[in-house]
């Protein structure tokens, strides 16, 4: 009875050959379900969905062709008269001759004939009466390192106020005095406000005369400084 449990059946050993047959048909079916698709040498029909599709479709009409732009109208030009004095742009033929006009009236220029002289239309009744124009007058220059200062050649002694001899008042007075081409004093002014001694000391300097001096060789108009001392004795 155990002996028998362990013995192979009998359909087993029918069925172990059929496996190697099994592989090797379907070896061969498929196969010839890839291999004869590329030995064949037909074409292969195209898919249906591959083909294009052509729709006809009409162009669209051109629009109409613009219409050409109107010619610029010329602007009409004055109507000028020509005038016969002037001068023309192109050259004559030929010269004509004019005769001089004798209709115009004389031009009175108030000199008598044979006599005086100047500019038509200026009267001039003779050159004797002529009266030049007077030189406008030089300005001063300042008394610098250029212009050597003059020198007093007349000198005039200030007053001493009695007020300022009273009141123990003494000091120096600074004065920018203008001397003209001749050497004196033309003006005089104060510098520096000195009560009671300022008056007195424009008085004196205005008397003073000094040499010309000269520019150039030319007597010129100068600006110069002066000081005049008030001190008591």
């Amino acid at each position: 009875m155990p002996a028998e449990l362990f013995r192979p059946a009998p359909v087993a050993r029918r069925r172990a050959w059929l496996l190697p047959l099994s592989i090797a048909a379907h070896g061969v079916v498929l196969a010839g379900v890839f291999i004869a698709p590329i030995m064949a040498d037909a074409e292969l029909p195209e898919p249906a969905h591959a083909r294009p599709l052509y729709v006809e479709v009409a162009p669209p009409p051109l629009p109409p062709a613009p219409k050409p732009p109107a010619p610029p109208e010329r602007a009409q030009s004055p109507t000028t008269t020509a005038n016969p004095e002037a001068a023309p742009l192109t050259a004559p033929d030929k010269i004509v001759d004019r005769a001089p006009q004798t209709d115009l009236p004389p031009i009175e220029t108030g000199i008598p004939p044979g006599g005086g002289s100047g500019v038509i239309g200026v009267p001039v009744e003779t050159v004797g009466d002529y009266v030049p124009p007077k030189p406008e007058p030089r300005k001063p220059i300042r008394v610098s390192a250029g212009v050597m200062a003059p020198k007093k050649i007349h000198d005039v002694a200030p007053k001493y106020p009695g007020m300022a001899q009273q009141a123990r008042i003494q000091g120096t007075v600074i004065i920018e005095a203008v001397i003209g081409a001749d050497g004196r004093v033309q003006s005089a002014r104060s510098l520096r406000p000195m009560p009671f001694l300022e008056e007195a000391a424009l008085e004196a300097v205005r008397q003073w005369v000094f040499t010309p001096t000269k520019l150039n060789g030319e007597a010129v108009p100068v600006v110069m400084t002066v000081t005049v001392s008030f001190q008591l004795r």
